[in-house]
This record gives C-alpha cells, sequence and structure tokens, in this order.
C-alpha cells in the first residue's frame, strides 16, 4: 500500500470512530433522559393521583358541610330519688364502665349513692334531624328515663325536647322541637348502601366540646343480627370511629345522604375497636313514620316458632349446608298456618333475600307493615317451594311467636319450646313436651322459689302446658295475690312448685 493512501485510511478511521463516538454518546445522553422521567415524576407525585386525592377529599367535606347542620347535640337529666347507688347507664351495656366515665367529662353525674335526698345524672347523646317540622330521630337508649332533654343544634340554639315515641324493640326514639330554619338530612337509601362504600359517622362523642365530630370509614359488613343490643337486629357495620355520645348520631353516605343512626359499638377495651353498629336509615324510616302517623309502631306476624338450622340439624335432615331456619311450630290460626306452612319447613328466603338466623329473619317480619303478603321460598322434605302469606298484626299475646325462641315472663323465668337441641343439652326426652325453662333470673320470684334451668314445665294450676303459649295465657290468666301450682319435670322425677304473682 503507498503511502498516500494508508494516511487517507487512516483518516477516514479516525474520523468514522469520533462520528460514532458522537453517536454513542447522544443515544446514551437521549436514554439517561428517558430513564430519568419516571424517577422524577415518583418524587413528585402522579398529577392524576393526586387529583383523584383531591376529589374524595372535597366528597367528604362536601358530605360532612352539608350534614353537619342536621346533626344536633342532645343533653338529658335524670332525677335520681332516695338511697339509690349507682347502677349505670344503657351505654355500659355496649362500652363499658371507663368510656361512660369519660362519656360524663364535664358533666358528670352528681352525687349519686349520697344517701337520702335527690340527685341527677346527666347523659349526652346525639339525634338527626329528619323534617323541617322538628322531628329527630335518636337512640332509645339516649332519652330512657330522662326527666329532661335538650337540644343543641350547630348554630348555638338550644330548645326543649319531648318524646313522640320511643321503641326499646330497635332502640330507637323520636323527639321533638318547637323550632324554625331547621336543615332536615336528605335520606337516603340503606338498601343499596354496600360492603366497601365509604361513610361518614357524625356526633358528639365523649363530651360537649366535641360536638359535630367526624369520622370516617367505610361499611365494614350488612345485616348484623344477634348481636344481643336489641330486639331485631338488622345492623350495618361501620369502622368509622363511634364512640359514648355518638349514640343517636348520623351515618351518611358520601352524597351525604342519611343510611344509619349510629348505636353502639363492640369492643373489648371499651374504647373504639373499628367495629361500630348502627340501625339502617330504612328501619328507623319505618319506625318514626309509624310514631308519628299512628302514634305506635306496628309490625308484622308470621306466627311460628323458629329455629337457627345447626350444622348437626342439617345433617339429620339431610340438607346441604346450615342455612335458613327452621320451623318448629306453627300456630292455629295464624298468617303461617292459613298459608299452609308446616313444622319441619326450613325457611331459606324472604322476599328473595337469603335467610341467615331466626333473629334476621323476625327483625324483616316485625319490619313489614300487616296485611302486606311476601313470599318465603322453603325447604320442604328436600323440595323447594315458594309460599305466600298474608301477614298479620304483631300484638303483646303473639310477642312470643315472632321472637321465635323464648318468651320472659315476670316472674323471672325465661321458657322455650321442646327442641331436639334443647333435649340435647338438658338431657331430656323430647316425648315430655312442655315448656323448657332456658333462664332463671337469679333476682327473681321464680329463682327465689327453687326453678331451674333445664326444668320442663308440664302443668300449671292443673292444665297441661305443651308450649310457650300455654305458659304465657296460664301465667296472663293468674291474678296479683294468687297462688300458681306449677307440676315440673327435674332429671329423673317430677315435682310441684307454688308460687305466688306479686302484687302490682
Amino acid at each position: 500500500m503507498n503511502a498516500n493512501l494508508f494516511k487517507r485510511s487512516v483518516w477516514v478511521i479516525a474520523i468514522a470512530g469520533i462520528v460514532f463516538g458522537l453517536m454513542s454518546i447522544g443515544y446514551y445522553q437521549r436514554v439517561s433522559v428517558t430513564h430519568a422521567e419516571p424517577a422524577a415524576v415518583s418524587k413528585t407525585g402522579d398529577p392524576s393521583d393526586l387529583a383523584a386525592a383531591e376529589q374524595l377529599s372535597r366528597a367528604f367535606t362536601t358530605a360532612a358541610e352539608q350534614v353537619n347542620p342536621s346533626v344536633v347535640t342532645i343533653f338529658t337529666e335524670t332525677e335520681i330519688r332516695g338511697q339509690q347507688p349507682y347502677m349505670g347507664s344503657p351505654f355500659e351495656q355496649f362500652f363499658g364502665e371507663a368510656p361512660f366515665n369519660q362519656f360524663f367529662q364535664g358533666h358528670p353525674p352528681q352525687g349519686q349513692g349520697q344517701g337520702q335526698g335527690k340527685s341527677k345524672q346527666m347523659g349526652l347523646g346525639s339525634g338527626v334531624i329528619v323534617d323541617a317540622d322538628g322531628i329527630i330521630l335518636t337512640n332509645n337508649h339516649v332519652v330512657d328515663g330522662a326527666d329532661d332533654i335538650k337540644v343543641k343544634l350547630m348554630d348555638g340554639r338550644e330548645f326543649g325536647a319531648r318524646v313522640k315515641g320511643r321503641d326499646p324493640q330497635t332502640d330507637l326514639a323520636v323527639l321533638t322541637i318547637k323550632a324554625k330554619d331547621l336543615q332536615p338530612i336528605r335520606m337516603g337509601d340503606s338498601d343499596q348502601a354496600r360492603v366497601g362504600e365509604w361513610v361518614l359517622a357524625i356526633g358528639s362523642p365523649f363530651d360537649p366540646q366535641l360536638e359535630h365530630t367526624v369520622t370516617a370509614g367505610i361499611i365494614s359488613g350488612k345485616g348484623r343480627s344477634g348481636v344481643g343490643i336489641s330486639r331485631y337486629e338488622d345492623y350495618i357495620q361501620t369502622d368509622a370511629a363511634i364512640n359514648p355520645g355518638n349514640s343517636g348520631g348520623a351515618l351518611v353516605n358520601l352524597r351525604g345522604e342519611l343510611i344509619g343512626i349510629n348505636t353502639a359499638i363492640a369492643t373489648p377495651t371499651g374504647g373504639n375497636a373499628g367495629v361500630g353498629f348502627a340501625v339502617p336509615a330504612a328501619l328507623a324510616r319505618r319506625v318514626m313514620e309509624d310514631i308519628v302517623e299512628k302514634g305506635k309502631v306496628e309490625r308484622g306476624w308470621l306466627g311460628v316458632y323458629i329455629q337457627d338450622v345447626t350444622p348437626e340439624m342439617a345433617n339429620a335432615l339431610k340438607l346441604n349446608s346450615a342455612k335458613g331456619v327452621i320451623v318448629s311450630k306453627v300456630q292455629t290460626d295464624s298468617p303461617a298456618g292459613k298459608a299452609g306452612l308446616k313444622e319441619e319447613d326450613v325457611i331459606l328466603q324472604f322476599n328473595a333475600r337469603e335467610v341467615h338466623n331466626s333473629v334476621e329473619l323476625s327483625t324483616w317480619i316485625a319490619g313489614t307493615h300487616a296485611g302486606t303478603s311476601v313470599t318465603l321460598k322453603v325447604l320442604r322434605e328436600g323440595e323447594p317451594l315458594d309460599v305466600t302469606v298474608k301477614l298479620g298484626e304483631l300484638t303483646p299475646e303473639a310477642q312470643p311467636l315472632a321472637e321465635g325462641k323464648n318468651t320472659e315472663s315476670t316472674l323471672g323465668l325465661k321458657v322455650s319450646n321442646m327442641t331436639p337441641e334443647l333435649s340435647q343439652r338438658y338431657q331430656l326426652p323430647e316425648k315430655e313436651g312442655g315448656a323448657v325453662v332456658t333462664g332463671v333470673d337469679p333476682n327473681g320470684l321464680a329463682a327465689e322459689k327453687g326453678f331451674n334451668e333445664g326444668d320442663v314445665i308440664l302443668k300449671i294450676n292443673r292444665q297441661k302446658v305443651h308450649s310457650i303459649e300455654d305458659f304465657n295465657k296460664a301465667v296472663k290468666e293468674a291474678k296479683p295475690g294468687e297462688g300458681i301450682l306449677f307440676y315440673l319435670h327435674r332429671q329423673e322425677g317430677n315435682l310441684f312448685v307454688a308460687l305466688t304473682i306479686p302484687e302490682k
């Protein structure tokens, strides 16, 4: 190769290397910039995520602003007469002693357990304005037994309130005040509320200084029953913080609509543990309308004794699963009897809603007006069928049937019909029949006379007892001051027990 050609080749190679190097540096820089952008974004936050968070925050604030004027603080005053030690409050059933004391911080019970004379017990709760005419919904335990009730609005105005009506069965009460320029809450459809949905709880926890406190959470469960708070239970469960003083306040969705009346908490410590319960707005509205329009709460009546289906019972009945409730007895001439329901029918659905336990079914029946026709899906001898029943009206005489399981008399006895489950629990012969004693109040008359849990009442005043219906009838017919003779089966023998109905 000559010298000139060699020089030209070297220059070409050198220039090509320089060009290639520059191109490589440019590419590297582009790649570096491309990879650096996500890192920068991750430090500052995705604008779309931030917008979504701000939108949710605005939904919270808007709902709170809309609802707060409709929530009120309730002050109660109860006069304690004579030598009467402090016996607690309905709140203690749910909150325990420690939070109860905090509940009255700044408004403590005065003079309790101080001997003769009079003392006053102060209480605090919440309520919700549901009508511009001054109708307020709250819990029964907030106002039960109160001698004086005052309501404070968000704008600072205070009014004396009177009880329009109470319903201990659902722990609801209706108050009225004479006031103008009230802002009623918008009622929502609690039936359409979904588990996982955001909600706000608004009320006055612990102290009047904390009035109109807003807490947020989700609906963590629906249709909660068997909680033991009231007779009829169909609670919305939420993890929005609920504490003493919140009782009677509002549980609302993000549209600012009332979906529940906050009622109680479940807690091992007394403080909020993320499990609170609210009466669904649909049930609260139904109770309120009955009280306002009729002066009483009208309830539907089916006329059956029912029990939960246990796994053992499902196995014995050859059911696929332990679902629904089983009919242990149908009352003669009851709506259920006229519709053709039979003993051993397993009720699986009520108006297309799955039935999980007897408390739930009793609540749905009681929450339906008398005269309404409902459809029950039942399993009879392994075959499904639909039964249409026109509900009757629940009366005091029919109350034990609506409860389905047992009844408690003024004698301090809780009794139930004989069932295979009770027969096994107390080792009783099923053929014995009668009414089984399932509970004895230790401070009641029956305990004083020697009644025991597991006793079977065979006769009252020489008349045979086949069911709790017979038991209730016999006790009701006995007049104060008269003696009642019970014939009982206990263990391997029978015995008589006599007692006298106390004077009223």
